[in-house]
C-alpha cells in the first residue's frame, strides 16, 4: 500500500510539472544525475518518441528507409548486416540507448526495429481484457515470435520487409505496414529480445540495459499516461499484476545471456562508447565496399547481349556532337537532349511484348496489327537527371504512371545511398522503364533495380534507359541482373580514376538545369532533386 501511495504521488507530480509534450530530458531532471566524466553529446536530429525512426543516418532522418549498397557481381548481398539485440525491462531506456548508439556509430545506414511492433493481434475477448488492464502484454505469449524471426532474418539478409505498426491506444495493428530495407547495422530492442532461441541466433551482439526499478516505474507512468492515454490506477494495476512479475520471471534472468550489461541506461556513455568501438571493428572486418564489388564485376569482355544501343545514324551522332560539346549553350543542350530522349524511348518500346490485334479500317477492311501485351507500363526516374526523361515517356505512352527514386553518392565512402522512394501502387505486375541520363559505374542503377525487385517487379520486366553509359556500368548491371534490358544511345569505353565517363558528356543535371557542378562531380547524379 505504501508503494502504491508513493507511485500515485509521483505520477501526480509528473502530470503536474511535465505535460504530454514533455521530453525524456525533462524527465531526467526528476531523476538523480549520472556522472560519466564525459561531455554530453549533442543530438543531431529531434525525434518523436512515440514513433522512433525505422532508419536514419547521423545527419538526417530517412523517409523511406534504406537499401544497403553492398552487392557482389551477381547482384546479391555480399555481407549480412550486423544485428545488435537490446533487452531490458519496460521503460529501462532501451530506445534511448539505441539512439545514442546510432548517433555515435555514424555509419551510412542503421535500422532501429522495436519489438513493440510484433504484439499479437488480439481476439475480441482479449481486447476486452486489455481495455480493463487485465491482459498480460509482458508475457512471451503476447508476442508473435514467428513473424519477428522471419522478418529479422530477411532484414539481416538485406531483403525488404513489411513491418506491422502497433497502435497502443486500440491494442491492435494498423492496416498500413511499413516497408523497410536492409542496412549496415540493425538494432533490435524489446523486453523479450532474448526470450526466443531462434531469435538469439540472429543477434551478433547482445546488450542488456539495467535500470533501477523505481526509475523504470516512473518512466512507465509518464509514458503510458501522457502518450498512450492510460489512467494512473490502470497503469499501477498493470504494473503490479503483470509488468513486475514478468520482469522477475522472464526478463531479468536473460541478463546472463548478454555480452554487455549497461547500468543506468542511456546515461552510461562509457558503455555506449565501448559498444560503438566494437561495432566499428566488426564492420571494418567485413570490408563493405561497393566499389570493390563493381571493380571485380568489370572484366575485358564483349558487351552483354542484354544491351541494345540505338543505331548511330548521322542524326544521332550529330546530336551527340552537340550535347557533348562543352561550348554548347544550355538551350541547345536541352533541345537536342530532348530529341535524343524521344528517340531512345521510341526505341525502348519496341522491346515490350506485343500480340496480334485485328481492327477494322474506315473502309470496312481488316487490318492485322499489334498491341501491347501486358498489364501496364510504369516509368521510374532516378532523380534528378532521370526526371528529364519523363516528358518524352509521357508523350509516347498514354496514361503512363511515374515513380521516383533519389539515390545520392556518399562523398566519404563513395557508396550510393537511397534517400527517397515513391512508387505507384501494385507495380509488381508492370513493365518498368527505369530512366537515368548517364550511367558510369552502374552503382546507382544497380541499387534502383534492387529496389524495384524488392517491390516484386519481375527482373525481365525492367528496362534500364540511359542517354550515355560507360562499359563499366553496362557490365556491372548486366552481371548483377542478367534479365534486365539495357538500352542507351551510346557507350563510352573508359571511366577515369574518379569515375567520370570518358570522353563523356559532363554532369548532365548541372548542364540541363543550369546549376554549378561541385569540384568532385560524378556522372551519376548526387544532387537533391529540383522541383
Amino acid at each position: 500500500d505504501l508503494m502504491v501511495e508513493w507511485v500515485e504521488l509521483t505520477a501526480s507530480f509528473i502530470l503536474l510539472w511535465f505535460p504530454s509534450g514533455c521530453s525524456e530530458d525533462s524527465l531526467d531532471r526528476l531523476l538523480p544525475p549520472v556522472s560519466t566524466g564525459l561531455s554530453p553529446r549533442k543530438r543531431t536530429t529531434s525525434q518523436c518518441k512515440s514513433e522512433p525512426p525505422l532508419l536514419r543516418t547521423s545527419k538526417r532522418t530517412i523517409y523511406t528507409a534504406g537499401r544497403p549498397p553492398w552487392y557482389n557481381e551477381h547482384g546479391t548481398q555480399s555481407k549480412e548486416a550486423f544485428v545488435i539485440g537490446l533487452c531490458g525491462g519496460s521503460a529501462s531506456g532501451k530506445t534511448t540507448v539505441a539512439r545514442k548508439i546510432i548517433e555515435a556509430l555514424d555509419v551510412p545506414w542503421v535500422v532501429l526495429l522495436s519489438m513493440d511492433s510484433f504484439y499479437k493481434v488480439l481476439t475480441p475477448e482479449q481486447q476486452a481484457l486489455a481495455a480493463s488492464n487485465d491482459y498480460n502484454f509482458d508475457h512471451p505469449d503476447a508476442f508473435d515470435f514467428g513473424l519477428l524471426v522471419h522478418i529479422l532474418r530477411k532484414l539481416k539478409q538485406g531483403k525488404s520487409v513489411k513491418i506491422p505498426v502497433y497502435d497502443f491506444t486500440t491494442h491492435g495493428r494498423q492496416k498500413e505496414w511499413k516497408t523497410v530495407y536492409g542496412a549496415s547495422v540493425i538494432i533490435f530492442e524489446g523486453i523479450m529480445s532474448f526470450a526466443d532461441k531462434e531469435l538469439l541466433k540472429l543477434l551478433d551482439m547482445k546488450i542488456f540495459v539495467d535500470t533501477d526499478s523505481d526509475i523504470r516505474l516512473v518512466r512507465r507512468l509518464r509514458r503510458d499516461i501522457t502518450e498512450r492515454g492510460r489512467d494512473i490506477e490502470g497503469v499501477i494495476k498493470q504494473y503490479n499484476k503483470f509488468v513486475k512479475p514478468a520482469f522477475e520471471q522472464y526478463i531479468e534472468p536473460t541478463m546472463r545471456l548478454a555480452d554487455i550489461v549497461v547500468p543506468r541506461g542511456g546515461g552510461n556513455m562509457v558503455a555506449i562508447d565501448l559498444i560503438v568501438q566494437h561495432v566499428h571493428s566488426q564492420l571494418e572486418e567485413r570490408e563493405l565496399s561497393v566499389r570493390a564489388a563493381l571493380a571485380s564485376a568489370h572484366q575485358a569482355q564483349p558487351l552483354p547481349q542484354t544491351l541494345s544501343v540505338l543505331e548511330s545514324t548521322p542524326q544521332v551522332r550529330g546530336m551527340h556532337t552537340i550535347i557533348r560539346n562543352k561550348e554548347t549553350s544550355r538551350d541547345e543542350f536541352i533541345f537536342y537532349s530532348k530529341r535524343l530522349m524521344r528517340l531512345l524511348i521510341e526505341h525502348a518500346l519496341s522491346f515490350l511484348p506485343s500480340q496480334p490485334h485485328v481492327v477494322q479500317t474506315p473502309q470496312g477492311q481488316d487490318y492485322e496489327g499489334r498491341t501491347f501485351h501486358g498489364k501496364r507500363i510504369t516509368g521510374v526516374s532516378i532523380l534528378r537527371a532521370g526526371e528529364t526523361m519523363e516528358p518524352a515517356l509521357r508523350a509516347v505512352c498514354k496514361d503512363v504512371r511515374i515513380g521516383k527514386i533519389l539515390i545520392q553518392t556518399n562523398q566519404d565512402t563513395g557508396e550510393p545511398e537511397l534517400h527517397y522512394l515513391r512508387l505507384p501502387k501494385d507495380i509488381s505486375e508492370d513493365y518498368v522503364i527505369l530512366m537515368d541520363c548517364t550511367v558510369s559505374t552502374g552503382a546507382a542503377a544497380m541499387m534502383a533495380v534492387r529496389v524495384l525487385l524488392d517491390h516484386d517487379v519481375q527482373e525481365d520486366k525492367i528496362l534500364l534507359l540511359s542517354l550515355l553509359m560507360a562499359e563499366m556500368g553496362v557490365h556491372s548491371v548486366a552481371y548483377a541482373f542478367p534479365q534486365v534490358k539495357i538500352i542507351t544511345t551510346a557507350v563510352d569505353k573508359k571511366v577515369n580514376d574518379v569515375f567520370h565517363i570518358i570522353p563523356g558528356i559532363g554532369n548532365f543535371g548541372d548542364r540541363y538545369f543550369g546549376t554549378d557542378a561541385p569540384q568532385d562531380w560524378s556522372d551519376e547524379e548526387t544532387d537533391e532533386p529540383s522541383y
